[in-house]
């Protein structure tokens, strides 16, 4: 039996997705090889990174813009230092919603100096901060849309004229924002796109280039785009299943279509948490992500029973950070409506027999 798979990453996928891929390792398109034998400078692979890098402009309503879609190694991890790399003159603001801001700004703080604009970690971080001031001087602005750890995610996008960078890596491609606004995105594939070993990154090209440091190579935005994002051997087999999630994407309808599934299911949830007395929701409520549902139990003697309630109904990595404590249901694309409702049913039941 399939399991229901709420596990905060890596992530589930599409079935259609799954088997593809994996036939594509057996053999690729007929061709006599698997895609992790042929070469990355082979007619067939190179179509394959050019078809995902225009897919996910596509998808984000920015081909023709001025932007570049990359797939680059390292996790979004190494994009806290590539950021910095080659944005950070003299100062820049970062918004410190969770673990991955925390750790982002640890790295820009190597180049120069950093400033904490907004932070929700007095509260554990559970909720956006708003009300701040973006100061003028900053040579950019870095966000993290969705904080997979504490459940929250910003609904309104900050307004500044200074280039304005986001980590999207836990909810990119799960709904519609003008992503415009933003001059560089970037996310790791393992939430919404495909397995770990690769990085999104989406750069508006005309912002690179101002920085006075000499860049490595490997880390030079700009030497990526020349050379087509192939400077060296790209991760192959990630790329591809990357490129097999954003055409089921775009076949279903886009992200205005998956948004709507996204909507339905997150309501459900958090209807459930709400008219439950037995269980609480961690994250302030008009700063609830659609991505990841983080909650308690209200007495947490009932932990043993739920526990084995939900691993019987086969439920898969429901357990919360450490962080956080409790329970985190990460609700990504490919995750069915189906499968949020045999959660449901699950807290349901547990009321019944409370």
């Amino acid at each position: 039996m399939k399991k229901h798979n709420f596990s905060a990453g890596p992530c589930i996928l599409p079935q259609e997705v799954m088997q593809k891929a994996a036939s594509a390792v057996i053999e690729l398109d007929d061709i006599g090889l698997s895609l992790i034998e042929i070469s990355h400078r082979s007619k067939e692979f190179v179509d394959i990174m050019e078809e995902a890098r225009s897919l996910a402009l596509e998808l984000l309503g920015l081909q023709g813009k001025g932007y570049q879609a990359l797939f680059l190694h390292g996790g979004a991890s190494m994009e806290f230092l590539m950021v910095a790399y080659n944005y950070l003159e003299k100062k820049a603001g970062y918004i410190n919603t969770g673990t991955w801001s925390d750790k982002a700004i640890k790295e820009a703080r190597l180049f120069g100096e950093v400033v904490e604009v907004a932070s929700s970690k007095d509260k554990n971080y559970n909720f956006i901060p708003k009300g701040y001031k973006i100061p003028g001087d900053l040579d950019y602005l870095h966000m993290t849309s969705n904080n997979t750890i504490y459940g929250t995610q910003f609904k309104e996008i900050p307004k500044t004229d200074r280039p304005l960078i986001c980590d999207m890596s836990s909810d990119i491609f799960s709904r519609q924002l003008d992503f415009s606004q933003f001059d560089l995105i970037y996310a790791g594939a393992q939430k919404n796109m495909g397995p770990a070993g690769v990085t999104l990154v989406v750069v508006r090209e005309d912002t690179l280039g101002k920085v006075s440091r000499k860049i490595p190579s490997m880390m030079d935005y700009q030497v990526h785009i020349e050379k087509d994002s192939m400077f060296n051997t790209p991760p192959v087999f990630p790329v591809y299943t990357s490129l097999l999630t954003l055409q089921w994407l775009k076949e279903l309808g886009g992200i205005p279509a998956i948004e709507e599934v996204n909507e339905k299911k997150a309501q459900l949830l958090y209807s459930e948490i709400d008219l439950n007395p037995l269980f609480k929701g961690f994250a302030a409520k008009e700063d609830r992500s659609n991505m990841n549902a983080t909650f308690t139990l209200s007495d947490e003697k009932l932990k043993d029973t739920f526990d084995s309630m939900w691993k019987e109904a086969g439920i898969n990595g429901l357990n919360g950070h450490r962080s956080v404590g409790g329970y985190r249901a990460s609700m990504y694309n490919a995750l069915s409506l189906e499968s949020v409702g045999v959660l449901v049913d699950i807290m349901s039941d547990l009321e019944r027999k409370g």
